[in-house]
C-alpha cells in the first residue's frame, strides 16, 4: 500500500524581523553581531529597503532629527550635513546593511500576513505572501521581530474635503507623490502644518509660482543648523569614530534639555520660540495668527527646518501661510470658511499618516486573536500575554533610533539568556490585572488620537511604562538585567522538529 509523500516542513528561524527599515536593518546588525549562531530573516514586502526614506519621494524629503543621534550607534554618520536628506540617509541605510553582510538576510517582496503562536511547539508559524508572485509560503520561527514602524505604507490620512472633485488640478498626497507631477510656474496650496508640509513649502517655493501653506491650526516651528559645525570639528580633529560618539552625547543631552525645559516651563518656551520666529519673519507678519499654538511646545513634535528655509520662503515672498478651516474645494483651488478662495493649480494635502501597529499583521497565540488594546507594553518592547515577540517603536520627542538601538541590545540579551538556560517560551505578565493604564503613545498629534484605540496600552509603573527619555531606558534597557519578575519563562511541552 503506498502512502502519499509528505509536504516537507517549513522552514525555520530563530528570529524573523519584520521590515527592511532603519529599524530593521539595525536590528539585524545587532543579531549578526552578538548572536552570531542565530539563523534570521528580515522580511520586507516592499522590493528594496529603507523603509521610509526609500518609500517617500516628495519634494525636499529629509530628517527631521541629526543624523548623529537619528544615526546608528555602531555606525559613524560621516556626511557634513546633520539635518539630512533622504538620498543621503538611504545611501547610509543601505552601506550599513552592506558592511554588515546583511543583504543575503533580507527577502523582498515578502509580506507578513499572519503570524500564530503555539505554545506547546514554543514558536510562531507565519503566513507569508509573495508580493510579487502571490505565492503563499509558511516559515516558522522562535522569535518574531516587528520593526516596520507605526504607519500603514500603502496610503496616507487624507481627510474627506467637500467638493474635492471639483477641483480640475491634481490633488496630490506626500506618500504617494506621482514622478510626472509638474509645479513649476505654477500655484501651489500645500494643506498641513506638520514636518512633511514645512519641508514641502521651502522646496517646491523656488520652482512653483507660489507656495501657500494651508493650516487649520499652527505648529511651533524652529530654525535649525543644516549642518553641525561643533560636530563636524569634532570629527575632523578627533575622526569619525570619536567625533561621532562626542557629537552623538552632545546631541542627546541638548535634545533632552530642550524638550525638559519646555515640559517645566511652557510659557517661557511658548515666548522664547515666538521671540526667534519674529526674527525671522518679515516685519509685520501676523505672528500670532500663524505661528502661536494653542497647545504648550512639545505636547505636539517641534517642528524644525534647516537653516530657517521655510521662513527664507516667506520672507523673499515665494511662499505663505494662511490659518483657516476649509468650507470645500472649488474648480480653481479651496474656499475657505472665512468665504476667502485660495486658486491653486496642485493641491497637495500633507494631511498626516494612518497608524497602523505592527504593519497590520494578524497575531494569534494559541488560537485566540489577540487584540492589541487589549495588552499592555512590557519595556516598551514586549506586549503582556504574547510570547516571544519583540517590536521597535522609538521616541516621538527624540531621534527615533536613539531608542532602536538600545531595545536591540536588550532583545540580544534576553535571548542569550534564554539560551543559557534552555527556555524556549518569555512571556510577560502582569502582576497586578488591575493596574491603572494610559495610552502607549500620549501624545498630542492627530495621527496617534485617531489610532489611539487600536494600540496597545502601558501601565502606571515600570516594567509597563513605555519611556519616552533616553536616560532611563539606558538605565532600563543597557543597565538592568533581563530578568523581572513580570516576566516569565518556560520551556516548550512538545519542541516541533526544526528545519533549516
Amino acid at each position: 500500500m503506498s502512502t502519499a509523500p509528505q509536504s516537507p516542513a517549513p522552514e525555520h528561524l530563530d528570529v524573523l524581523v519584520v521590515g527592511a527599515g532603519i529599524s530593521g536593518i539595525g536590528a539585524a546588525r545587532y543579531l549578526k553581531t552578538e548572536l552570531p549562531s542565530k539563523r534570521f530573516a528580515i522580511l520586507e514586502a516592499r522590493e528594496a529597503s529603507g523603509g521610509t526614506w526609500d518609500l517617500f519621494r516628495y519634494p525636499g524629503i529629509r530628517s527631521d532629527s541629526d543624523l548623529h543621534t537619528f544615526g546608528y550607534e555602531f555606525k559613524p554618520w560621516r556626511d557634513e550635513q546633520s539635518i539630512a536628506d533622504a538620498p543621503r540617509i538611504l545611501s547610509y541605510l543601505r552601506e550599513t546593511a552592506t558592511e554588515n553582510g546583511l543583504d543575503p538576510h533580507i527577502r523582498y517582496h515578502h509580506k507578513v500576513l499572519a503570524v500564530s503562536w503555539s505554545t506547546d511547539e514554543g514558536r510562531w508559524t507565519a503566513d507569508v505572501e509573495r508580493t510579487d508572485t502571490g505565492e503563499r509560503i509558511t516559515l516558522t520561527a522562535g522569535w518574531i521581530f516587528c520593526a516596520g514602524g507605526y504607519y500603514r505604507y500603502d496610503e496616507g490620512f487624507t481627510p474627506s474635503f467637500p467638493g474635492r472633485d471639483r477641483f480640475t488640478g491634481p490633488i496630490v498626497h506626500p506618500q504617494a507623490w506621482p514622478e510626472d507631477l509638474h509645479y513649476a510656474g505654477k500655484r501651489v496650496v500645500v494643506i498641513g502644518s506638520g514636518a512633511t508640509a514645512v519641508t514641502l513649502v521651502p522646496a517646491m517655493a523656488g520652482t512653483a509660482a507660489h507656495v501657500t501653506m494651508l493650516q487649520r491650526t499652527p505648529t511651533y516651528i524652529l530654525p535649525v543648523p543644516r549642518k553641525d559645525l561643533i560636530g563636524n570639528a569634532l570629527k575632523k580633529y578627533l575622526g569619525p569614530e570619536r567625533g561621532y560618539a562626542l557629537t552623538r552625547r552632545k546631541n542627546i543631552a541638548q535634545q533632552r534639555f530642550i524638550w525638559s525645559w519646555c515640559q517645566r516651563h511652557p510659557k517661557a518656551a511658548r515666548r522664547l520660540i515666538r521671540w526667534i520666529n519674529v526674527r525671522q519673519l518679515p516685519e509685520g507678519f501676523a505672528v500670532d495668527e500663524h505661528f502661536n499654538p494653542p497647545y504648550n511646545p512639545w505636547d505636539q513634535r517641534l517642528c524644525a527646518v534647516p537653516d530657517g528655509d521655510l521662513f527664507r520662503a516667506i520672507r523673499d515672498g515665494d511662499a505663505s501661510v494662511v490659518t483657516d478651516r476649509i468650507a470645500s474645494f472649488t474648480e480653481k483651488g479651496v474656499l475657505l470658511e472665512s468665504g476667502r478662495e485660495l486658486e491653486a493649480d496642485v493641491i497637495v494635502t500633507a494631511t498626516g499618516l494612518n497608524v497602523q501597529a505592527f504593519g497590520g499583521v494578524h497575531v494569534t497565540v494559541d488560537g485566540r486573536q489577540v487584540r492589541l488594546a487589549d495588552t499592555l507594553a512590557y519595556k516598551g518592547m514586549m506586549l503582556s500575554g504574547v510570547p516571544n515577540l519583540a517590536y521597535a517603536i522609538g521616541y516621538t520627542n527624540s531621534s527615533w533610533t536613539l531608542k532602536i538601538g538600545l531595545l536591540c541590545e536588550h532583545f540580544c540579551r534576553l535571548v542569550a539568556h534564554m539560551d543559557r538556560h534552555a527556555y524556549d517560551i518569555c512571556r510577560p505578565e502582569p502582576a497586578d490585572p488591575d493596574m491603572p493604564t494610559r495610552p502607549f503613545l500620549d501624545f498630542g498629534a492627530g495621527y496617534i488620537r485617531r489610532a489611539v484605540d487600536s494600540l496597545p496600552r502601558q501601565g502606571d509603573r515600570m516594567p509597563w511604562l513605555t519611556s519616552m527619555d533616553y536616560r532611563d531606558d539606558v538605565k532600563l534597557l543597557r543597565g538592568s538585567g533581563v530578568s523581572d519578575p513580570e516576566l516569565h519563562f518556560s520551556r516548550a511541552a512538545a519542541p516541533a522538529e526544526v528545519t533549516a
